[in-house]
């Protein structure tokens, strides 16, 4: 079989398509690179790996420089990587040239969809990998995306979350911290997860004569429910599951509609402390530390 004209018909036939039909030129080019991405592999299991470099070479003279050794090599890994499941075509070559490096297929597939729930360009993806965004996600939360389960509100709240201090304070109040959080409210809530909105920080609750203030108020569309985040410096303790309780029923008797869902919690403390959690009989509240960077 003559792999070398197939890859190279394949590829000029993928450029021609490139300048006539603009509209669908990504699925025509995640095709392409599949399809050579397979035959690469056939033929470097046919004739061995050094047909690769040759082939390189050729192309390179009768097509371009942009098909050299590495962009071939990166075709074939493609392919290999989804071979099983076909790559979805919202992701353009530039996503997944990001996304080719990563071994673990389960994190790939994270990467994949929340560049298609939240819209993200090859920046921010670079920008959540070198955070590493799957690796602070619950250990359940994992398991529940390999097993396409039904996920929580919780389980996509990072943990650490990554609160950005570019103006380098040292010394972090919950109100140095609550200011860091304004300065990039996109940034907060993408650390907690898909669906959160932005409502209202010191938001104001009278109770009798006296007004508390709720540091965080926010709202989850995809749950369709308030979420009142707690800040604190700390390690956690027994009192702040109480403080934020008393928060979320005001919520729930005062503020929530009957067609939302009830109010939850989320205290981002300097330290936790699972036991306390632990033994917490309101099912609503939830934990995670935070680091600053």
């Amino acid at each position: 079989m003559n792999y070398y004209n197939q890859i190279k018909e394949q590829l000029i036939n993928n450029e021609i398509y490139k300048k006539v039909k603009d509209y669908s030129k990504n699925k025509n080019n995640l095709m392409t690179y599949y399809n050579v991405g397979k035959l690469l592999n056939a033929a470097g299991k046919h004739y061995g790996e050094e047909i690769i470099k040759e082939y390189s070479k050729k192309l390179t003279q009768d097509i371009g420089k942009k098909y050299a050794y590495s962009s071939l090599s990166r075709m074939r890994q493609f392919y290999w990587k989804f071979r099983k499941v076909a790559p979805p075509e919202q992701l353009s070559w530039s996503h997944y040239k990001i996304l080719i490096p990563i071994k673990d297929i389960n994190e790939i597939n994270y990467y994949i969809e929340q560049v298609i729930k939240r819209n993200l360009s090859k920046r921010e993806l670079e920008r959540i990998i070198k955070e590493k965004e799957y690796e602070r996600l619950p250990n359940n939360t994992k398991e529940k995306i390999i097993n396409n389960v039904n996920n929580k509100i919780e389980d996509y709240i990072k943990n650490p979350i990554i609160i950005k201090n570019n103006n380098k304070y040292d010394g972090i109040s919950e109100k140095v911290l609550q200011q860091l959080i304004l300065e990039d409210i996109p940034a907060f809530l993408s650390e907690l997860g898909n669906g959160f909105t932005f409502i209202k920080n010191e938001y104001p609750i009278k109770m009798g004569d006296k007004y508390n203030y709720i540091d965080l108020l926010l709202f989850n569309i995809e749950f369709n429910c308030y979420v009142v985040v707690e800040l604190k410096v700390t390690e956690l303790k027994k009192e702040h599951l109480g403080q934020i309780q008393v928060y979320m029923n005001y919520i729930d008797e005062n503020i929530k509609k009957p067609i939302q869902n009830k109010t939850m919690g989320i205290i981002i403390c300097k330290e936790d402390n699972k036991f306390i959690l632990k033994y917490c009989s309101d099912d609503r509240i939830f934990s995670t530390k935070y680091i600053t960077i």
